[in-house]
């Protein structure tokens, strides 16, 4: 068995540089990497393109990030919580590609498949579908949308082993599976890291032949975006 384990998130991190193109798994502020964000705050490398449903919000997420400047461009779906990155688009500092949610996803899996592309009928007759190739499957039209090509992929889930097999947790696995091997080098950052042999086959959720580093985080805050509560009766 060949170890994925390393000892900290500098190690997980080593051959980051500027101009790189990341993906990160999670869905809002749930299951989202905080401490690979957190260290490439600290490394101050410049001049990402960032894959992700969102931004996070201001002051959390990729928004510190953007808060930085490190970010160039981002390709998401969802542009909302976070007014720093609707500032930086309106006025031109940020280049943004905003992508159906589905799409985003089939491309992080085309991705991870060793497929070059994929055809889907999203944004098909919409802005989304000009300049791109499309065509017609059984009277109806499908746009072709081309797998994403990534450095690193910084995905978080709940448990792991040193083989890097990753179980996730509710909503955290909205994106995180999908990016698992959809880049070079994925690196798993989990809440509890556990022997091999520890974990029920029949609950992995991602086999570790996908993940080539994996680390045990620190200090999740795990922050919800909006809380709704009712009054004391």
């Amino acid at each position: 068995m060949i170890s994925k384990k390393v000892d900290s998130v500098q190690d997980a991190l080593q051959g980051v540089q500027d101009n790189m193109t990341f993906m990160f798994g999670g869905f809002g502020l749930s299951g989202i990497a905080e401490n690979s964000i957190a260290e490439l705050v600290n490394m101050n490398i410049k001049g990402l393109t960032c894959i992700s449903n969102n931004a996070g919000v201001d002051d959390f997420g990729l928004g510190l990030l953007l808060h930085q400047r490190q970010i160039k461009k981002m390709v998401s779906s969802y542009v909302g919580e976070n007014e720093e990155f609707e500032r930086q688009m309106l006025s031109g500092e940020l280049d943004v590609e905003l992508i159906p949610q589905g799409t985003l996803a089939e491309r992080c899996r085309a991705a991870q498949a060793g497929f070059p592309a994929v055809y889907t009928p999203a944004g098909f007759g919409t802005e989304v579908a000009e300049g791109k190739e499309t065509r017609e499957f059984n009277g109806k039209m499908y746009v072709l949308e081309h797998a994403f090509k990534a450095d690193f992929a910084f995905v978080k889930a709940w448990k792991g082993d040193a083989a890097g097999n990753l179980i996730f947790k509710g909503t955290a696995r909205n994106f995180n599976p999908n990016m698992c091997g959809a880049a070079k080098i994925t690196v798993a950052e989990v809440e509890e890291l556990v022997p091999v042999g520890t974990l029920d086959p029949n609950q992995i959720h991602i086999p570790g032949i996908f993940v080539q580093r994996i680390f045990q985080g620190a200090h999740y805050e795990k922050r919800i975006e909006q809380r709704t509560v009712r009054q004391r009766d």
